[in-house]
């Protein structure tokens, strides 16, 4: 049986108003800044914390599904992704009861790939049941959809 492993993410982040610098901790330190649009009290300056949400659902499918590839022995070439979330800004912005999650999120996915129909059926499956992005989405009640379109690989 193997032995479960914890990797530990850690970012700290200080700010005013509705501005922040974050820091990801590790060999290599990363910054970036968020920040969020005029109607929720910033300038835009940077993305908004939504943004950063749904790019994070973007780049873990990218690598999850980077790593089921090398399991299922198919290339991979380039990945293309829209992704939409619909939120009602009544809860955040004006109190109102209820959830503040977005109402529903919908994924466009675009791989180039050598994969067969059936091995890229499993290719999406087992992507979206591994990337804890994906999972966290689904698991939160909103409406989540997602639509995986193979294309040929470039060669």
């Amino acid at each position: 049986m193997p032995v479960k492993q914890t990797v530990p993410f850690v970012l700290d982040a200080e700010g005013t108003g509705v501005a922040q610098r974050l820091v990801v901790a590790g060999e290599h330190e990363h910054v970036f800044t968020a920040d969020t649009y005029p109607s929720f009290g910033g300038q835009d300056a940077a993305p908004s914390p939504l943004s950063y949400l749904l790019g994070a659902l973007t780049s873990c499918n990218q690598v999850t599904g980077s790593l089921v590839a090398s399991g299922l022995g198919i290339a991979v070439g380039t990945w293309s992704f829209r992704i939409q979330g619909d939120l009602d800004p009544s809860v955040i912005a004006g109190g109102a009861e209820g959830n503040a999650n977005f109402e529903r999120v919908s994924v466009r996915v675009e791989v180039q790939t050598d994969a067969s129909e059936e091995v890229f059926e499993t290719f999406q499956a087992e992507t979206e049941r591994r990337c804890p992005v994906t999972q966290m989405f689904k698991r939160s009640g909103l409406d989540y959809t997602s639509e995986w379109v193979k294309t040929p690989l470039a060669r």
